[in-house]
């Protein structure tokens, strides 16, 4: 009979492979994941990548989701993101190496006994141009809208649902922006011209673009910091609990798709560009270099043609 794991006094920093545990934080893994890399012979350079790719597995799910909590639903979500909502060219090379990385380290987590099953076991890699994203109908939106205004905390409205569904329709930022938002981040001394700021620095170089937004957003962002209060932070859940709020009104709406930060960014690209909006304005509000737009700009062009050809058929 083999004698039960034992449990080590600080379980939250593993020294040895057999320190990690179910509740292991993810990050937590990975100097010892390198080392499992080296000693299977990878190259520094095989070695920088899969690290790198974990780290992006990190910036979707954080880095302190517990090893446990990964499973294949979740991982095929992740390289949904890694194609579509990160707004960064994802090749095929590129990402069949992710598939990998991700097969790779699960397949050690439960070598090693920290997890009860492979999650990336029945993942499979795929040949061929990545599908397009799922966008919304301007009929959906309005229904999705609609269902949102009409969401209860308790016995009143609750207008987060409603604020956060208006912001990503027209604005398109990404999880990662709206979770920084911030209440200093919103101009609202012009009450007819309205906006947001996103800020970020990339590589030491501090960038800022300024999205309008409409006075409707206003007014709804000015009910909801009413009802919550925040001091700081725009949003005072994190971008998970968004998630499920997002997706919960897609289903309520019976959109036949899971509704995500992702496809309403395109939903929104998509509705600029069926609207006339130049190519540099939409590029610049997605915030994305040319060079990506070489691609994204393409997919959006594609998106809008199969959406006016479905309402011609139809």
């Amino acid at each position: 009979m083999t004698a039960p794991k034992q449990l080590t006094l600080f379980p939250q920093n593993p020294v040895k492979p057999e320190d990690i545990g179910k509740t292991t934080p993810i990050g937590k893994t990975l100097e010892l994941f390198v080392q499992h890399l080296k000693r299977e012979g990878k190259t520094e350079h095989t070695i920088k990548a899969f690290l790198g790719d974990m780290h992006l597995l990190g910036e979707f799910s954080g880095l302190d989701m517990p090893v446990g909590n990964y499973n294949t639903p979740y991982l095929n979500d992740y390289l949904k993101w890694v194609e579509y909502g990160r707004g960064v060219p994802c090749s095929r090379k590129t990402y069949a190496r992710r598939v990998t990385t991700l097969k790779v380290f699960f397949k050690w987590l439960y070598a090693v006994k920290a997890i009860n099953y492979d999650p990336a076991k029945p993942i499979l890699q795929r040949s061929g141009p990545a599908p397009l994203s799922n966008v919304l109908t301007q009929e959906q939106v309005r229904e999705c809208l609609g269902l949102a205004q009409m969401m209860k905390k308790g016995d009143e409205i609750d207008h987060r649902p409603q604020l956060i569904l208006r912001l990503l329709l027209e604005t398109g930022i990404k999880k990662s922006e709206t979770e920084r938002l911030t209440l200093a981040d919103i101009d609202r001394t012009q009450r007819e011209d309205p906006a947001i700021f996103i800020r970020h620095e990339v590589n030491n170089v501090y960038k800022e673009r300024r999205l309008p937004i409409s006075t409707d957003l206003l007014r709804v962002l000015e009910f909801y910091l009413r009802q919550y209060t925040p001091k700081e932070a725009v949003f005072t859940c994190t971008t998970r609990n968004l998630e499920y709020i997002i997706t919960d009104i897609g289903q309520q709406a019976d959109i036949p798709f899971k509704l995500s930060f992702e496809n309403l960014r395109w939903t929104m690209a998509v509705r600029d560009w069926r609207s006339g909006v130049d190519e540099e304005t939409i590029r610049e509000t997605l915030g994305i270099s040319k060079i990506t737009w070489y691609e994204t700009g393409h997919k959006i062009k594609q998106l809008a043609e199969q959406q006016i050809t479905e309402e011609n058929e139809g």
